[in-house]
């Protein structure tokens, strides 16, 4: 009995090992790692889609009855891109402003530089 576990178990750790070198997979390494950091601008849509369009629109020009409700910025109005300046943006994403909520305890601070970047974006 001893025998045919032996025979067993080499060739399956040497399939296993196989697949795993292949996927390109680094021991001690999660998937999520070995992946590589995730794309900024894809991110920044996500993220915007999910936490801001609901007011702001989803091309930034707070046309929504939520937007008109709470007041929200027309992110898309180029004389407001001129006068704002990237730290400003990003620190009203941080700590909020007016009826907007602060997403510094959700977001990472890439993720808000990125959610910048976005911003100056929907420029018209």
């Amino acid at each position: 009995m001893k025998r045919i576990t032996q025979y067993l178990i080499v060739p399956v750790g040497v399939v296993c090992s196989f697949f795993i070198l292949a996927s390109g997979a680094r021991p001690g390494v999660s998937a999520f790692e070995n992946s590589g950091p995730p794309e900024p601008a894809r991110d920044a849509a996500a993220i915007y889609k999910s936490k801001c369009a609901s007011c702001h629109g989803k091309d930034g020009r707070s046309k929504t009855f939520k937007a008109k409700f709470n007041h929200a910025r027309n992110l898309a109005d180029a004389e407001w891109q001129n006068n704002i300046t990237d730290e400003r943006i990003f620190n009203s994403i941080a700590n909020g402003r007016g009826k907007m909520p602060a997403y510094a305890n959700k977001l990472t601070q890439a993720e808000i530089e990125a959610l910048v970047v976005y911003v100056r974006g929907l420029r018209r």
